[in-house]
């Protein structure tokens, strides 16, 4: 049994299916308290801008629960776990029986302590619905305060940018995005996001919200907006958890087998709190998804979750923004540190590397640097002398990753959302795959952020030229076309 219906537990569902698909070993029911189907969460910025349609980021096609025989129940929220009868209760008012519980409660939007958010007028970034009700308030003209300088905070100001709203990121902290970003790298994405028409305060501490007059800072001074929206982090949903006896921390602590302090109980996503996980991102738990999935299935009774390397990418339009590792080893310390400035145009790389090893860094408006940073920081490929050149993606022959898509790796990954690789890409081509839309059915890659969408382009284009398709993969690929709406997971 399955709380929670979104990207984690959809992908949960997906991946044991994939090892289960006629459920002989494991019937599956998966409970979500949202009364829509899964969707995904990462790309509600481009929903807010305009670039998607609310139904353009489902996970699923219609019917696929039914399809692959799981018990979706949506609009239905657990409310308590009795792991002694191995029962949970549902807000519906029924009680459904499991043998093994999987958390998938994901987080919360974290509200500050200010005066005043009870007003309609004040909306949180966390789901579809506040997308809704921001683009219900957000009419051309009108002055919105974002409440928050992080990686949402920072989407969320330039979608509604995007929307002709005028819109200010106020933010406490001396520069945008500190938990990523070093100082300078922070100067360099307010100047970008200032000439994309988001203005940017920093050092702001607000106190209060005022309807029909703004943002109240701890000075008295005024930000006036007509709406606000709050992106000031997010707590881990542990609360059921909490109640059912199981021990938690900032979220619901578990092993390297997903377990928590219960055997029978397992947390996946952002509910769950693990030493090798970075918080907020998609990755971690689709990956703790597959290991589950691999151990309740019995498919794989060795899997173990080791953590996710952290790689980070602002998701707005007209920003490139690329974060690897520990912003902190950028201080220096033992660490060698390159960087390089261009406020005016847009452009920042800091780069920290252990000997020949990229251990952190950060890039903005250089994707091809940022591409090839990723790549040395996913493979621990040693990286090459010519620091200059790794600075700025022209590093020597052998780099990992390059503008030139023939010159990838096999083992590059691509799609890091779906670890999706190179050679993943290529197989799925010579099996028949020869479009980028069935690539993405076959592989996943680019169903995530949708980040690394301009790399598989490339790829596909090259592999068109390199290795164009045979007749029969040909026939394949027009099958493919032709089939109604491919189902994810299917095995």
């Amino acid at each position: 049994m399955v709380a929670g219906h979104g990207m984690v537990g959809a992908r949960f569902a997906e991946e044991v299916r994939r090892r289960d698909p006629e459920g002989r070993r494991v019937r599956l029911t998966v409970l979500g308290a949202e009364p829509r189907p899964a969707y995904n969460r990462v790309l509600l910025s481009t929903v807010l801008s305009g670039g998607l349609t609310a139904q353009a980021v489902q996970l699923h096609p219609p019917g696929w629960a039914a399809r692959h025989r799981v018990d979706l129940r949506t609009g239905v929220a657990v409310t308590a776990i009795d792991r002694a009868a191995r029962v949970v209760r549902c807000s519906d008012g029924t009680a459904v029986r499991y043998d093994e519980l999987v958390l998938a409660t994901g987080s919360r939007a974290w509200l500050p302590p200010l005066d005043g958010l009870d007003d309609d007028r004040v909306v949180t970034f966390r789901d579809l619905d506040d997308c809704e009700r921001i683009l219900a308030l957000a009419r051309p003209g009108a002055r919105f305060a974002v409440l928050g300088g992080g990686l949402l905070g920072c989407e969320a100001a330039r979608g509604l940018a995007g929307r002709g709203v005028r819109a200010t990121v106020v933010h406490p902290a001396p520069h945008l995005m500190e938990r990523q970003l070093d100082s300078g790298a922070g100067e360099v994405l307010a100047a970008t996001m200032a000439r994309l028409g988001v203005e940017v305060r920093l050092g702001f501490s607000a106190v209060a919200w005022e309807p029909d007059a703004g943002l109240r800072g701890a000075d008295g001074e005024l930000i006036a907006a007509d709406a606000l929206v709050v992106s000031a982090g997010v707590r881990a949903e542990a609360g059921l958890a909490a109640g059912a006896g199981i021990v938690v921390d900032r979220g619901v602590l578990v092993d390297d087998r997903l377990a928590t302090s219960d055997e029978r109980v397992h947390a996946i996503g952002d509910c769950a709190q693990h030493p090798g996980t970075p918080a907020g991102l998609v990755q971690p738990g689709w990956e703790q998804a597959a290991v589950l999935a691999d151990l309740l299935t019995g498919t794989d009774p060795a899997a173990r979750y080791r953590g996710t390397r952290a790689v980070t990418r602002l998701k707005a339009r007209d920003v490139d923004l690329a974060t690897v590792g520990d912003p902190a080893v950028l201080a220096g310390g033992d660490a060698e540190v390159l960087r390089f400035a261009d406020p005016a145009g847009g452009r920042y790389a800091t780069l920290a590397l252990h000997g020949d090893r990229v251990v952190g860094g950060a890039m903005i408006g250089l994707p091809e640097a940022a591409a090839s940073m990723i790549q040395y920081y996913d493979t621990g490929q040693p990286a090459p002398s010519d620091r200059l050149g790794l600075l700025f993606g022209r590093a020597l022959p052998g780099a990992p990753e390059t503008a030139d898509p023939g010159r990838l790796p096999a083992a590059a990954v691509v799609c890091r959302c779906n670890s999706v690789t190179k050679g993943a890409l290529v197989a799925a081509w010579r099996d028949g795959h020869t479009d980028v839309g069935a690539l993405a059915r076959a592989t996943r890659a680019t169903t995530g952020c949708g980040g690394c969408g301009d790399t598989v382009r490339g790829i596909c284009a090259w592999l068109a030229e390199s290795d164009p398709p045979t007749l029969s993969g040909a026939r394949r690929s027009e099958q493919t076309a032709l089939t109604p709406v491919p189902e994810e997971g299917a095995a």
